[in-house]
């Protein structure tokens, strides 16, 4: 009997033992599976072509010409002097010309005791040296020049007065019967510094100091070569003169480069 209370017991605390695990086992919840958020990328939003944020700088080459408005302005003040100068530059490289001038003077030297008509013509050629560093597409010079010049010319003594140290009793000896000497030469070198601007596309302004050095010249008997077209007066300054010129000029467009 007593086994048999036992049995009975053992069998009712597995029974309850059995449905508290079953109950507990429901009433836990499953944990829910977080999904990931789909990310739809928009067509616009990918560039199709990646564009590079940097510009090329191009250099203009081609042929300016332009004149000496220098000398037509003295052509037009005075009355001793006329002429006229055209000027051309090439770029060959992106700071370097190749460059020359082309001109035509003619001068009257009046003195207490002469009266001298030199007139030819001269040319220049050589280079120049941009040394300015432009910004973006500017196109200025500040530049160093070189050039070798050569001209023909003739010189016509008008009139002249002999001078004499004694004046009170020897009479000065004064011709007017003019001499015209033709088919003179001269030579010389000549260093420039200039600078030229843009002031419209393709339209400069610029303007350049000269020094000269007289390398040969013709000789004339018992008198002297006065005045050298495109070198100027040498009465004063010996074998070393100087000039200057202003002048517009406009470039005539061939290609471009990038910098």
């Amino acid at each position: 009997m007593k086994h048999t209370l036992i049995l009975r017991i053992s069998i009712f605390w597995l029974l309850c033992f059995g449905f508290s695990a079953t109950a507990q086992n429901d009433t836990i919840a499953k944990p829910k599976r977080n999904k990931k958020p789909k990310i739809e990328a928009k067509q616009d939003s990918i560039p199709s072509k990646i564009e590079s944020d940097s510009t090329a700088v191009q250099l203009k080459y081609g042929l300016r010409v332009g004149a000496n408005i220098g000398k037509l302005a003295q052509s037009f003040l005075d009355e001793d002097f006329s002429g006229f100068e055209i000027m051309a530059d090439y770029r060959i490289k992106e700071d370097l010309y190749i460059a020359g001038e082309l001109g035509f003077d003619d001068k009257n030297t009046i003195t207490d005791y002469l009266d001298v008509t030199s007139k030819g013509s001269y040319i220049k050629a050589g280079i120049d040296l941009n040394v300015y560093q432009n910004w973006l597409d500017m196109d200025n010079m500040v530049y160093f020049g070189f050039r070798v010049g050569g001209s023909t010319f003739s010189q016509t003594t008008n009139s002249f007065t002999v001078y004499t140290t004694n004046q009170y009793w020897a009479p000065q000896y004064t011709s007017t019967d003019a001499v015209e000497i033709s088919g003179l030469t001269a030579f010389w070198a000549e260093i420039m510094l200039g600078f030229k601007v843009e002031l419209l596309t393709n339209l400069y302004l610029g303007a350049n100091v000269q020094l000269k050095f007289l390398a040969s010249e013709s000789s004339i008997n018992n008198f002297e070569v006065l005045y050298i077209p495109g070198y100027g007066k040498t009465y004063d300054s010996g074998i070393i003169g100087a000039g200057y010129s202003y002048f517009l000029s406009y470039r005539i467009p061939l290609y471009k480069k990038n910098k």
